[in-house]
């Protein structure tokens, strides 16, 4: 079944507020899609084009799809399961990358750290993580990672070499991360409906921007899974 691959833009207006809430605000466009995405984890944009990673558990694959945005037409998909790692998380565009992880659907199980060509989606390098690593951000310099629920919040180089791990203040169980210049914004839901987009500080992960998130008309909160935040607008 064909389904609806919502955005939410917001403003960059309503950004530079330190709290700021889109409850009952609907979506500014809604655009169907051709493939079938299960269900969706992370999301990234650049210009016209979508990647979005998904998992389909019945099946047990998961997916790395690119996908035409004005239009919902699939431009290539790829399968990323290897064994019981069936579960990719919120991605990250990095220049000519993708990073994705790829996980068991294990609270503490391990994760391959993928780095993907953003074009053809074939795999350019990967490392191991001992914990399920369920998003993903990248800044010029690092990678930054959430556990399962982004409880833990780590950092590593890009050849993943780990260089901070601490537990995350925040009650906001953080679904996909993404940077904004040093700040990390992880979006994700509070006691199921609740949700919100945070700007954080690194690496101390002190809450400094907060958007609290309606729901879609299926009664499911915006920040349920994917985010990206691009040129002042939040997806």
């Amino acid at each position: 079944m064909t389904r609806l691959f919502l955005i939410l833009l917001l403003a960059s207006a309503a950004l530079t507020q330190s709290h700021f809430s889109l409850d009952g605000v609907s979506p500014v466009s809604t655009t169907p899609v051709q493939p079938d995405l299960h269900h969706v984890q992370g999301i990234d944009i650049e210009k016209n084009t979508v990647w979005v990673s998904s998992v389909d558990a019945k099946a047990r694959k998961g997916y790395l799809t690119r996908i035409e945005l004005g239009s919902g037409k699939l431009l290539a998909q790829v399968e990323l399961q290897q064994g019981d790692r069936i579960h990719p998380g919120g991605i990250a565009l990095d220049g000519d990358s993708v990073w994705v992880p790829v996980a068991e659907y294990d609270r503490d199980g391990p994760t391959t750290i993928e780095r993907r060509n953003k074009n053809s989606l074939q795999l350019e390098a990967s490392f191991e993580v001992q914990d399920h690593i369920g998003c993903i951000a990248a800044s010029k310099e690092r990678l930054v990672g959430g556990s399962w629920g982004s409880r833990t919040i780590y950092q590593w180089t890009k050849q993943g070499k780990q260089l901070d791990r601490r537990q995350n203040p925040q009650a906001t169980e953080w679904q996909d991360l993404k940077m904004d210049g040093d700040l990390l914004i992880g979006s994700g839901h509070i006691a199921g409906k609740l949700g919100a987009s945070e700007w954080v500080s690194l690496p101390e992960l002190k809450l400094v921007r907060r958007v609290a998130l309606g729901e879609t008309d299926r009664g499911h909160s915006f920040a349920h899974e994917g985010m990206t935040y691009r040129n002042g607008k939040l997806y």
